[in-house]
């Protein structure tokens, strides 16, 4: 069964400019959930979810920042927009811990924008996906989806 993990900083919760980033990370409650989403996030992941037998976040963060993403999640209605069940989030303090997470939820396509987090799951999760935009890492998933489908048919 394919099981989906997803990042959340700058992948869903767009900190990539601006004040957006400041405010997540320092601003008060009111400008951290004015951050906004990474363009078409939740329309690519709510049309992903069907897709996968389950699907993760998987977030490297502090505590405190980890409560301000699960605060902005829940505020911008993530969950019940895209179909990620609420309990399935995952958090951890180092980049590398995320491969354990990825290993223990036997998670096989993982998006995430840093480089060093797709090399240290590469051992661990087939499909990775360095994340640009959502178009492109949409595509890409999908591509690999049907190449799978393709290769269990045939």
């Amino acid at each position: 069964m394919n099981r989906l993990g997803i990042d959340i900083g700058r992948v869903i919760i767009d900190g990539s400019s601006g004040p957006g980033d400041t405010s997540f990370f320092s601003g008060d409650t009111a400008a951290m959930l004015r951050t906004p989403a990474v363009p078409g996030a939740f329309e690519a992941i709510a049309r992903l979810v069907p897709l996968f037998g389950d699907a993760w976040l998987v977030s490297k963060c502090s505590p405190r920042i980890q409560q301000r993403s699960l605060e902005w999640l829940r505020y911008h209605r993530f969950f019940a927009q895209t179909g990620i069940a609420e309990g399935n989030v995952r958090f951890c303090l180092r980049r590398p811990d995320k491969a354990l997470h990825c290993t223990e939820l036997g998670i096989t396509h993982f998006v995430d924008d840093k480089a060093d987090v797709i090399a240290a799951i590469t051992p661990v999760v087939p499909h990775r996906y360095l994340f640009k935009n959502w178009a492109a890492t949409e595509a890409a998933v999908l591509r690999d989806l049907q190449a799978e489908r393709a290769m269990h048919v045939g």
